[in-house]
């Protein structure tokens, strides 16, 4: 089972950063459970903490790694 990690992503704010956020995700992560809550800001995926944050820096967002 993978461990869920969680990320505040503060310069995540519309539609269009959760769908770049999700499709980042999906193509590192393949099959990994992804939710997005943009009130909040947070991103929680179920996989690797290393390869989540590298793939939401590379969509263009600063991810901060959230302790459990």
């Amino acid at each position: 089972m993978n461990e869920i990690v969680r990320f505040a992503v503060e310069d995540m704010t519309c539609g269009h950063c959760e769908k770049a956020v999700t499709k980042a995700l999906g193509e590192a992560l393949p099959g990994a459970a992804v939710t997005i809550d943009l009130k909040s800001h947070e991103v929680s995926v179920a996989g690797d903490a290393a390869k989540a944050e590298e793939a939401i820096r590379e969509a263009g967002y600063t991810p901060v790694r959230k302790s459990a």
